[in-house]
């Protein structure tokens, strides 16, 4: 399996909605990826995945919706070398 890093930046009502924490709970299905999701002064919400591709790619389909109560407008991804930087996945 070919493990990757993704930087992905969620735009629309991403915050106030428990989109962080609907993340770190969907991010713990799969229990090889680490990192981290965060709120930005901006608005959005950014995280940054590391693990199996295969299953980041479903985490950042899933990024597309996120909880009921979020209306995402935009996902931004950037794929950068994997690096295994983290131990686990969290909100920062």
């Amino acid at each position: 399996m070919e493990k990757v890093k993704a930087r992905v930046l969620i735009s629309g009502r991403v915050q106030g909605v428990c989109f962080r924490m609907a993340t770190e709970k969907e991010a713990s299905r799969f229990p090889e990826i680490t990192g981290w999701v965060r709120n930005l002064p901006t608005g959005q919400v950014e995280a940054l995945f590391e693990g199996e591709k295969e299953n980041i790619e479903k985490l950042i389909t899933w990024c597309h919706q996120g909880p009921p109560s979020a209306r995402v407008t935009q996902v931004e991804i950037s794929w950068e070398p994997y690096q295994g930087d983290f131990s686990d996945f969290r909100i920062v």
